[in-house]
């Protein structure tokens, strides 16, 4: 089975997040996907194939279990596919049957990805003492998503945070994640964010494209314009911009592949 590893949301090798697409002749098992997942140990690896025409199946597999969509490894797959073949446009169903349209501009790909809600959430103390965060702006919850936002004063807060994991897991149940986001101080961003998310991936998430489905609107009722500019302050740093249009979000990134081989069948 051929496997790439691609650096998504970047122009440079060994930043932005890496993920692993899978390119499947047939369906797998759930329990395969998931061991090859774990193995590679990338925030998510993704498993492509191919329907009709310029429509193909992709499932998202963390470390750790199955989810519906995530933003870099459909970029990643993206990328892998407008590289094999001459389209412009290409399309993904989900796990869900979710549609994701895909276009391709130059070196710039287009993802289209659903809106989604947010709701007003109260966050408990022990939540916050695990981020080492004092105050907050605003606190939202994603239902769809199962992600609490988290909305602080200052980037230079935000990238300074050293959670402690270990209380943060413990300190509430039933989610995927915990975003933290700033209005940005610098020009170039529109807002910044971290995405973290041991409760059903890996620690931290470099860069994290599927949490636009709702911090895109979040922040477009904020600054009252549809187009944006995200920077997202982990170790490796990603960038993006996105683009809101009704009930979809569009998600223009770069990616870049590092590697190319063969999964080995079993014997």
């Amino acid at each position: 089975m051929k496997t790439y590893f691609v650096d998504a949301f970047t122009n440079k090798r060994f930043k932005g997040n890496p993920a692993a697409v899978c390119i499947a002749a047939s369906d797998l098992p759930d329990t395969t996907m998931q061991d090859i997942a774990t193995e590679i140990g990338f925030s998510e690896t993704a498993f492509i194939r191919h329907i009709s025409g310029q429509c193909y199946n992709i499932r998202f597999f963390t470390p750790k279990q199955e989810i519906p969509l995530c933003g870099h490894a459909t970029l990643a797959a993206s990328k892998i596919l407008f590289d094999i073949h001459a389209h412009d446009r290409i399309s993904f169903l989900n796990c869900e049957e979710v549609e994701l349209k895909i276009q391709r501009f130059d070196e710039k790909i287009a993802m289209q990805f659903p809106v989604y809600n947010t709701v007003p959430i109260d966050v408990p103390s022990g939540v916050l003492a695990a981020l080492g965060i004092g105050n907050t702006v605003t606190t939202r919850f994603s239902p769809k998503n199962k992600i609490i936002l988290l909305e602080i004063a200052g980037t230079a807060l935000l990238a300074d945070l050293k959670p402690d994991f270990n209380a943060l897991v413990k300190s509430y149940n039933g989610i995927n994640g915990v975003l933290v986001t700033a209005k940005s101080d610098q020009s170039d961003f529109d807002f910044h964010y971290r995405y973290f998310w041991p409760w059903a991936g890996t620690n931290e998430d470099p860069v994290t494209g599927g949490v636009q489905t709702f911090l895109t609107p979040f922040w477009v009722e904020r600054l009252n314009k549809t187009r944006l500019k995200a920077f997202q302050s982990s170790q490796r740093t990603g960038m993006m911009s996105t683009e809101l249009q009704e009930d979809k979000v569009l998600i223009f990134g770069e990616a870049v592949v590092v590697f190319e081989g063969e999964l080995k069948s079993e014997d």
